[in-house]
């Protein structure tokens, strides 16, 4: 079963038990699958995991960002409903990689690409992204590569 499916099949156990807060949520999501769908409608592509993994993550970062500015804004009540969010999306996220997984897979990217300053950053994060594709938090990527390059 693929991620919509199974967003699809928990709107309606959550629009079952009635539980507003879950309902609201996946609904935020689906309305940002079918954005997806509309914007790859005119290219006449298909929608798949690989393109809405991407899509929850930035659904995460935007409310992690919004989260922080409730916080510092003293609104925790708001904050507290970003968070929920932000774990119902993650829900639907392939596991991320541990630490010590991802910096040998950047070690191998960087040995693959012959990589070896902070210029050749761009290769190694494409060989990355081309093996491993919407498994990989980039942003968290980014740093690792970095750091190594550096």
């Amino acid at each position: 079963m693929g991620l919509r499916e199974q967003i699809a099949e928990d709107l309606k156990t959550a629009m079952k038990a009635k539980d507003a807060e879950r309902v609201s949520q996946l609904r935020g999501i689906t309305a940002k699958i079918k954005d997806l769908d509309v914007a790859a409608r005119v290219s006449g592509k298909e929608i798949g995991d690989g393109e809405i993994v991407p899509m929850l993550r930035g659904m995460i970062k935007s409310r992690t960002e919004s989260a922080t500015l409730y916080r510092e804004g003293g609104r925790p009540e708001l904050a507290e409903k970003e968070e929920g969010e932000i774990a119902a999306i993650r829900s639907y996220l392939p596991p991320e990689m541990d630490d010590a997984a991802l910096a040998a897979a950047v070690d191998a990217a960087i040995a693959e690409t012959e990589a070896a300053s902070v210029k050749d950053m761009g290769k190694v994060m494409a060989a990355l992204k081309a093996k491993f594709g919407g498994d990989l938090d980039m942003g968290r990527v980014n740093g690792v590569v970095k750091a190594r390059l550096s």
